[in-house]
This record gives structure tokens, C-alpha cells and sequence, in this order.
């Protein structure tokens, strides 16, 4: 694991970077790069990114968004976080409909998106087989997210997308460990708290299509969590 430098030793721009040229979980690299050469049939004439995944987004947001993994033909192949792929498609049009973002949707890196206020990351910045990232690749990429909350200072509220974004983000944080089971805070889908530094950490179900082709995440649950979002967001104005 990389060792964490001081805040005031990098920036965003730098942090990117790095993220960029990880090759610290051989397992995920692995798959990233076959993913990347056999490609989708849909996307055969693309060039995928096929690399680990950086956050993006305002440097000065209020609302951080923390996702689980890129997905295999959607991040890992346009580079750019919930960009090009159904999961996406929902949180755009959700962020741009309580002004979050410029425009409703994300198909590719250069396709002049925005966010406003809003930073976007995720537990592991490379696809995962079977999207799902080991709890020894989750540990490994937690570095990444505790350098960028060094850097984002003005994170108000925290919107995390499902179990796995929700205790890697308390990880990260520092509060899973100080907290007791009985205090810490628990996932349940649309749920606020208030922590003991006045972040408000607000859950909702991923935007998977295991969610939301099944109705367990319905579109007036999924903007209801915007909608509170927002309100938490400009509560601080």
C-alpha cells in the first residue's frame, strides 16, 4: 500500500495520476486489460481506457458521491466514473435534475459534462470480475479515497451507493473503527446522519440494473435521495 502524503504535498491533478498508474492489484489489472482487448461487441471499433479509474468533478463540491467499482464496459471503457453504462444513465439525469450537474447525461470522457458542487468517486477504481472487488483490493484502494477527502474540504454531505460504499467510505473516514456497532451508522435506503464532524452521510441502494430492473430502486426513491441531497446541501448556504 502507498503511503499517504501530506495534503499539502499534492492536489487533485496529482492524485489522478497516481490512480492512473496503479498496478498494485495484479487480479484486477489482469481482468481491466482483457476486458479492454476483447471488448464489447457494441463498442468493438472504441478504444477502451482499460486503466484504473480516477474521481472527477468539482474540487470545491459539497456533495461527494462514492460508488462501488467501474464497470467493466462502462468506466473501464469510456475512463470516466458511471459514464456509459444503465447506472450512469440514472445518476446524471438525477444530478442534473437538482442541478448538480450541466446536462442529463454521460456517454463518453470529452462529451462536456459538468457537476456543480459535486464530486464523484467510488470504493475501487478498477473493474472488478463479477463486479466484485475483494475485501483485500477494497483495503488496498481505500488509500485513494483517504487522499482525496484530504484534499476535499468542503465536503458537507456524503451520498454513499450501496453496503460496500457505505462502510468503506466510514473506513476511510476514520469513523467505523471509533465507533461502536451500536453508534455507528447503519445502510438503510434513504437514510441521514449527522457524524460527529457535521458531515451528513446519506445512503441510497446502487443504481444497478439488480436494482432497478427489479423494483427493489424505483425512480421516486432514487430522486428522493437527490431531492434530500439538495435540501442538505443548501441547508448550508
Amino acid at each position: 500500500m502507498r503511503n499517504l502524503p501530506k495534503p499539502a504535498e499534492t492536489d487533485l491533478a496529482h492524485l489522478e495520476r497516481e490512480i492512473v498508474s496503479c498496478n498494485q492489484c495484479p487480479r484486477l489489472r489482469e481482468w481491466c486489460t482483457t476486458v479492454a482487448s476483447a471488448k464489447k461487441r457494441a463498442y468493438q471499433e472504441e478504444s477502451y481506457w482499460g486503466k484504473p479509474v480516477p474521481g472527477f468533478g468539482d474540487a470545491e463540491a459539497r456533495l461527494l458521491i462514492v460508488g462501488l467499482a467501474p464497470a467493466a464496459h462502462g468506466a473501464n471503457r469510456t475512463g470516466r466514473m458511471f459514464t456509459g453504462d444503465s447506472s450512469g444513465n440514472w445518476l446524471y439525469e438525477a444530478l442534473h435534475r437538482f442541478a448538480f450537474a450541466n446536462q442529463p447525461t454521460s456517454e463518453a470522457l470529452n462529451d462536456g459534462l459538468e457537476l456543480v458542487d459535486c464530486f464523484i468517486t467510488a470504493s475501487a477504481r478498477c473493474a472488478p470480475p463479477g463486479n466484485r472487488p475483494t475485501r483485500e483490493e477494497l483495503t488496498t484502494c481505500r488509500t485513494y479515497l483517504e487522499w482525496e477527502m484530504s484534499l476535499l474540504r468542503t465536503i458537507r454531505v456524503v451520498l454513499v451507493l450501496g453496503h460496500i460504499a457505505h462502510r468503506q467510505w466510514l473506513e476511510a473516514a476514520g469513523w467505523w473503527g471509533r465507533m461502536t456497532p451500536q453508534t455507528r451508522p447503519r445502510f438503510a435506503h434513504g437514510a441521514a446522519s449527522v457524524l460527529p464532524d457535521g458531515k451528513t452521510l446519506l445512503c441510497s441502494y446502487h443504481p444497478s440494473r439488480q436494482n432497478t430492473n427489479t423494483g427493489r430502486l424505483t425512480r421516486p426513491m432514487w430522486h428522493a435521495v437527490f431531492r434530500k441531497a439538495r435540501k442538505l446541501v443548501d441547508r448550508d448556504e
